[in-house]
């Protein structure tokens, strides 16, 4: 069995070539259960422990074990941490133990991705970027990669930590700005992205560009909410797991409210099939919480791309 580490993980994958390998595994049968996850009592703030697990025939088996600890932000630690265990499913053995912390930033961002050039419109002009985490240089990086944009604006509550993620992006020689209102950013944006703890909304529908796409990642419990009932109003409404409707915020009240219907609420693996022809509305919402098989399916590109290497 091979250890792929941090360092290692961004040598072998970027966000860009992950999301062709998570195309395929959204529109293939790898069987995923639901995900397992428990409340650890014993800190001030609420701590997380998810167990993700996934196989597919003729591929690979693999599980994810993730933390997601709050109170790591003030010690200048990772609030989430994982390491994912891949094995072979002819006999079953360990082939690879992958860093999860990094697997999970870039799959994560490459999900996002292939929803954007599933759903974003062909000539955005306009991101922002909401939150100011470790997973925000990655989702610009996504984004970047499903569709070109003039500007791209990062805000945060922080704004030090909007400034270093912007300083950060535009040494890589793009368009970044900080943005001081996010009422004045989300209004101009033609994609938004939000990646935060929020409890409450920080995106109103009313400030939504008719055409707007809206990419939801940080919300993953019924108490967390990035985005009001407006957002979902009328919207076509995408996520990576039907569970995020059981389990994220977002979803959760508007639902119990009749602002939509569970029943709205579509699979991303189907915009992939070869027979959707679903016009798309205006206004899209992609909303993830993180599904298995996508973990799946960049440990397996991470671990082939390994072997290439040593090869």
């Amino acid at each position: 069995m091979i250890y792929i580490d941090f360092d290692t993980v961004h040598r072998l994958a970027t966000v860009a070539s992950l999301v062709e390998p998570l195309r395929r595994v959204f529109a293939s049968s790898a069987e995923t259960p639901d995900r397992i996850k428990y409340e650890l009592a014993g800190a001030a703030k609420p701590r997380t422990m998810l167990l993700m697990p996934s196989w597919q025939r003729g591929g690979g088996i693999g599980v994810k074990i993730a933390t997601v600890c709050p109170e790591n932000a003030a010690l200048q630690i990772p609030t989430v941490n994982a390491a994912y265990l891949l094995m072979s499913w002819q006999t079953g053995q360990p082939r690879a133990l992958i860093d999860g912390r990094a697997l999970t930033l870039l799959r994560t961002a490459a999900v996002s991705a292939l929803a954007a050039d599933l759903l974003a419109s062909a000539t955005p002009e306009a991101l922002l970027m909401v939150g100011t985490g470790a997973l925000s240089r990655y989702l610009v990086e996504g984004h970047l990669a499903a569709r070109n944009y003039k500007s791209i604006s990062i805000w945060g509550r922080d704004p030090h930590k909007a400034a270093a993620v912007a300083r950060d992006l535009g040494a890589r020689g793009w368009p970044v700005r900080v943005a001081t209102n996010l009422e004045s950013a989300a209004r101009s944006a033609d994609v938004i992205s939000c990646a935060t703890l929020a409890e409450q909304p920080l995106i109103q529908g009313t400030w939504l560009k008719p055409a707007c796409h809206l990419d939801l990642v940080g919300s993953f419990k019924p108490t967390m909410r990035e985005a009001d009932d407006d957002c979902m109003r009328g919207a076509l409404i995408i996520v990576d797991t039907l569970a995020a409707a059981r389990e994220s915020g977002d979803l959760i009240g508007p639902v119990a409210r009749g602002v939509i219907a569970s029943s709205d609420v579509r699979l991303l693996g189907e915009l992939i099939a070869p027979a959707h022809t679903t016009p798309r509305p205006a206004k899209t919402v992609f909303k993830s919480v993180g599904v298995a098989h996508a973990d799946l399916a960049a440990a397996e590109y991470l671990y082939e791309r390994h072997q290439l290497r040593v090869a």
